[in-house]
Parts: structure tokens; sequence; C-alpha cells
């Protein structure tokens, strides 16, 4: 684990240099310096920087994809690409990040290496597929697979927003209207009913007795919803057996699509791996840990276990039963043909049309659900309310 130091040195020239630099220990930080020419005047530790904790977002890494593709395809070694790059980037977090790489590879750290000190900002497959092209001398084709797997994360996420802004809005709206009602406007229309001495329907003595529920104990139903989440994502953190119980009951509600998402990503990043020369056991390693669900990140570990053990590919991901007799078909072919990458990447376009479809499927669907929700709840409390007032009318009428 690297530390960082802010250093003083020398250039050839005499002139002073100031500078920070991540290194394993001062031993190495001599070294490093001396690799970039410099003489090491004075040093002291420095804590990591604060831009590290800021979040970077995926368009950033798709630019700095898509420019270090266009320059090393140009012929421009990495070193100079970096700077171009962080001289041509606009000052933030991560510009300061692009220097302390610049820095670290001057002092004859990896390209790989140096990126793998940032895990927030790439992944372990990332930092691994940089590797395999920095090893092959193909760096800029990984750029280039890179940027299409990073646009096709963006997209995905941008339609599951999409999905979700809506009722999100809404069930706000919900929310908010029925407190309306239960604190406010109901109370005072019970006191006009209370004045017509009628009969209540049980419609009406419901609405009466949650509207005196809400007035008693609203800070309970705010604060006690709170204080679940708080107290589910803690047991999440803590407990690994309610975190797969969890996970299996979003497989079980969300099983479809979710599946789907996770198994297209998993298909993607796989054929992404294996075409780069990693190895079939590391990559399901790899893609294991970005699953984000514990049953299908076990059932990836049993295929892995298989494999080793000796069972072909096919009969190792059919033990799973996660992926449907089409997909079996097309990575038994796979394995046949050896164009097992070609496989995966015919599974991640058979998932990714499949979850496109149930995106537009489901959108159409919880609008007028949504909308139907809001609808009767409001019929609910007219209806509790001007029923008694109706059938008063009605009985002094005749």
């Amino acid at each position: 684990m690297y530390q960082y130091f802010s250093y003083k040195a020398m250039d050839p020239d005499g002139q002073i240099v100031k500078g920070n630099l991540g290194a394993n220990n001062i031993y190495d930080l001599e070294k490093r310096l001396a690799r970039m020419g410099l003489d090491i005047i004075s040093y002291r530790p420095k804590k990591p920087p604060k831009y590290l904790f800021k979040q970077i977002y995926r368009r950033d890494l798709i630019n700095f994809c898509f420019q270090m593709e266009t320059l090393l395809r140009a012929g421009i070694p990495l070193l100079n690409g970096l700077t171009d790059l962080r001289d041509s980037h606009p000052q933030s977090g991560f510009r300061e990040i692009l220097s302390t790489l610049i820095e670290n590879i001057s002092g004859g750290a990896r390209f790989f290496e140096s990126l793998a000190e940032y895990p927030n900002v790439f992944d372990p497959i990332f930092v691994n597929l940089i590797r395999v092209g920095e090893e092959s001398g193909q760096l800029d084709v990984v750029f280039k697979h890179l940027i299409e797997n990073l646009k096709w994360q963006d997209e995905i996420i941008a339609k599951t927003k999409k999905l979700l802004i809506y009722p999100a809005i809404l069930l706000i709206t919900i929310i908010g209207l029925l407190f309306f009602l239960m604190i406010y406007l109901v109370p005072q229309l019970v006191t006009f009913i209370n004045e017509i001495n009628a009969e209540l329907p049980l419609q009406t003595r419901l609405l009466i007795y949650i509207s005196e529920i809400f007035q008693q104990y609203w800070y309970l139903i705010l604060i006690v919803p709170l204080l679940v989440i708080v107290l589910f994502k803690i047991t999440i953190k803590f407990s690994i057996r309610f975190c797969y119980q969890i996970d299996h009951l979003k497989l079980r509600i969300f099983g479809g699509i979710l599946q789907k998402i996770i198994l297209a990503r998993f298909a993607t990043f796989f054929a992404l791996l294996y075409s780069s020369g990693i190895p079939i056991l590391e990559s399901l390693e790899l893609c294991k840990k970005i699953s984000g669900n514990l049953v299908i990140e076990n059932a990836l570990e049993d295929v892995k276990t298989n494999i080793s053990e000796g069972m072909n590919i096919y009969e190792s991901f059919k033990s799973t039963q996660l992926f449907p007799p089409l997909i079996l078909s097309m990575l038994k072919v796979g394995e046949t043909t050896g164009e097992l990458d070609t496989a995966f990447l015919n599974v991640s376009y058979f998932y990714n049309r499949d979850i496109t479809e149930s995106i537009d499927k489901l959108q159409s669907l919880i609008e007028p659900v949504m909308t139907v929700v809001l609808g009767l709840l409001l019929a609910w409390v007219i209806l509790s309310i001007l029923g008694p007032i109706y059938d008063t009318i009605s009985i002094n009428s005749k």
C-alpha cells in the first residue's frame, strides 16, 4: 500500500522542484525520484489527498478512456498522452488523479499499478484489463472495449433511473396528500359530519380512526420508517446471512429484470476479460465480484469450482439453473468452436434486448397503476365523507 509524501528535490539544472508522490517507503521514494532525474532534498509524509474520496462520475471515465484510446492509437506514448490529457482537463479531482498517475509512472510504477491505487475510481476489472493491454502492447484496443462497456453501463443506469423517477415522484405525492387529508382536511369534515347526527358507515369510521392515528402519532409515522431503513442497512452491512436472504428475496420479487441486468453485466465483462487473454477461472473470479448479488455470486463460485474440478463450461453453467436453455445452447456452441467470448457477447446482446423491452413494459405499466392508486385513495376519502351527507339529505327529503 502506497504512502503519500510531499517532497522537495533538485533537477539536473539545479532548480528546486516540489511535488507529491506515492511510494512504498522512503527508499522507494528516492528511487522513483532518481528515475525522474531528481535528487531528494527533504520529504514529509502526507495524508492521502481528499480528492480520493470525491465522487468520480462515469462520464469522466468514458471521456478518459476515449481520449486515451485516441492518443494511443495516434502513436503518442502513454506518459505523453496522460500529460496532454491532464493539461487539457479542467481543475477537478480527476485532474489530480491524472497528476498522481503521471508522477507514479515517471517514478517507475506501471500504469495498471498506479490505477490500482484508486479502487474507488478504477475497479479490479478495469485495472486487470489495463494490465493485459499493457503487457500485450494493445492498450488502445483495451480502451476501446472499455469505452463500449462504460457506455453500455451508463445507458442501463439511465433507463433504470427513468423507470424509477416517475413512481418515486408519484409516491411522494401520495404520501404528502395522505398526510394533508388525514391531519388537516378529514378532521374539519368530521366536525361537520358529527353535527348531522347520522349513522356512520364502516368506511367512514375507518377513515376517522386512521385520521386520529395520524394526528396523534404523526411523528412516529415519519420516524419509524427512517429507523427501519437505518437498521436494515446496518444489518445488511454486518450480517452476510441476512444480506443473502435479502438478495434472494430481490430475485424472487424482481427476478426477471434484475437477474437479466446482472447476467448481462456478467456476460459482457466475462467476454471482455476472456477475449483479452485472461484465463477463465481468473475472469470468473473478477466477474463474480461485480454481480452485486450474493445468490448469483455463490452460483458463479460454484461454476468456478466445477470448472476447476474438470467439468466443462456448458455443464457448469447449466448446474446453476441461472441461464435459460437458449443461452446455454449459445455457451455450448461457443465452447465447442473455441469462441467462448463471442458466445458470451451473444448472451449479453440477448439479455440487453430483453432488458430494454422489460423496462419499456414496466414503464408503461407503472404509470397507470400509480395513477389508479392515487385515484382510489381520493375516491375512498370522498365517498367516506360524502356518503353520510348524501344519506342524511336523502332521508330528510323523504
